[in-house]
């Protein structure tokens, strides 16, 4: 994950995949999972960054709630979560 203040008081977040994800289905429903995990913790974070979480293929099925974990702990460690 990567993240820079963006001057705004709204956070823009990107889900840049690599080319060996998988099928146009796999990457989609990766996409899907990030979108929908960022829209449940968006109130939670703070406001004013451009935010790039860069998934790669899991080593084991993929789930929302394994992702909703991963990006909790990522944003957590970098600082974003309000106190």
């Amino acid at each position: 994950m990567f993240f820079l203040p963006n001057g705004m008081n709204i956070n823009r977040i990107g889900f840049p995949l690599p080319r060996n994800f998988g099928n146009a289905v796999a990457r989609n429903r990766a996409k899907r999972y990030s979108r929908e995990v960022f829209r449940n913790l968006k109130s939670h974070l703070n406001t004013g960054y451009d935010i790039l979480l860069l998934i790669y293929p899991p080593a084991e099925k993929d789930s929302f709630h394994s992702r909703c974990e991963q990006f909790q702990a990522l944003v957590k460690k970098a600082g974003l979560l309000k106190q």
